[in-house]
């Protein structure tokens, strides 16, 4: 597979995100190694918020191919995932025609100058000299009848338009799909694809991603934040927080001129890493002075 980067290694995927600030993990590494080396689609999985979309990202970044996003939700279909014709600009052409006396041709009206290329298309046929990065998001929000239209896709990397033809990569798109898991992907979408769950980062990684993402945020609180998420992970919330809300919460409490966590903080800055009311009160209830007491005790 054709890059712009060369990949010797696990070692090499790892400097290579960690150049985009991603810090990727062995075995995320591994994943993405492979998925490049044997040109095989990844398929990602994990809570929400965990970094699962920042991979393809940081890939695209590193790579320098385009990054070509299909989000995915109930009802989507060829017409938004592959092709679909400008019926309006066909109409003008008809009209055009008519006009100057000439004989309508069909097949003017379905040429590739009225064809309009979604995702799928524009990473199948794409034409530049890097390979694009294929990010098709949150695919557990689509109905069977699409996940098993993209298998088929994904198998041979091939689409047929019956006005046009067959469109074939040239070289197949760096593909990366991603599951939030609010159902189970189907078994043969799972064989084509390599596969990795993506948990919520231990303490040590969640605070090198803050030092990356987040540097003007003083070295004691980006500990005292990364401690208290892993407090507020642990206490069976509805959603728990992810790495987007950790950093969004460090910065916030930066931009407040805090530079450590205490119970005012968390009070005035719950709505930044919790989204849902009953997980603040879940949070209320177990204790703002407990969540700053773990928070500090792991320094202390």
């Amino acid at each position: 597979m054709v890059h712009p980067v060369e990949i010797e290694s696990v070692d090499d995927v790892v400097a290579g995100l960690a150049a985009h600030e991603y810090l990727a993990d062995e075995g995320l590494a591994t994943a993405v190694f492979l998925a490049m080396t044997l040109r095989r689609p990844l398929l990602l999985e994990g809570e929400a918020g965990v970094g699962k979309t920042e991979v393809a990202k940081a890939l695209a970044r590193w790579t320098g191919g385009e990054l070509l996003r299909l989000q995915c939700y109930e009802g989507i279909d060829a017409s938004q995932a592959v092709y679909e014709w400008d019926y309006s600009r066909q109409l003008l052409h008809l009209r055009a025609v008519e006009a100057g006396g000439r004989e309508v041709v069909e097949d003017e009206l379905y040429s590739e100058r009225f064809l309009v290329r979604r995702p799928l298309l524009r990473a199948i046929d794409y034409r530049g000299d890097v390979p694009p990065v294929l990010l098709v998001d949150e695919v557990d929000r689509a109905d069977d009848e699409f996940e098993a239209f993209l298998l088929e896709i994904l198998s041979d990397f091939a689409i047929t338009i019956p006005e046009l033809g067959t469109f074939s990569a040239r070289v197949p798109p760096l593909t990366v799909l991603t599951s939030n898991r609010t159902r189970d992907v189907h078994d043969a979408l799972k064989r084509r694809c390599l596969y990795h769950w993506i948990a919520h980062p231990d303490f040590e990684r969640e605070l090198a991603i803050l030092r990356v993402r987040a540097p003007k945020v003083p070295e004691q609180l980006a500990e005292q934040v990364a401690s208290a998420v892993s407090v507020l992970r642990a206490l069976d919330l509805y959603k728990p927080p992810g790495v987007a809300e950790t950093i969004d919460w460090a910065e916030a409490l930066a931009a407040l001129n805090r530079d450590l966590l205490d119970e005012s903080a968390i009070d005035v800055t719950l709505g930044t890493i919790l989204k849902y009311r009953e997980d603040q009160e879940r949070v209320r209830e177990h204790g703002l002075p407990a969540i700053v007491q773990a928070a500090a005790a792991r320094h202390a």
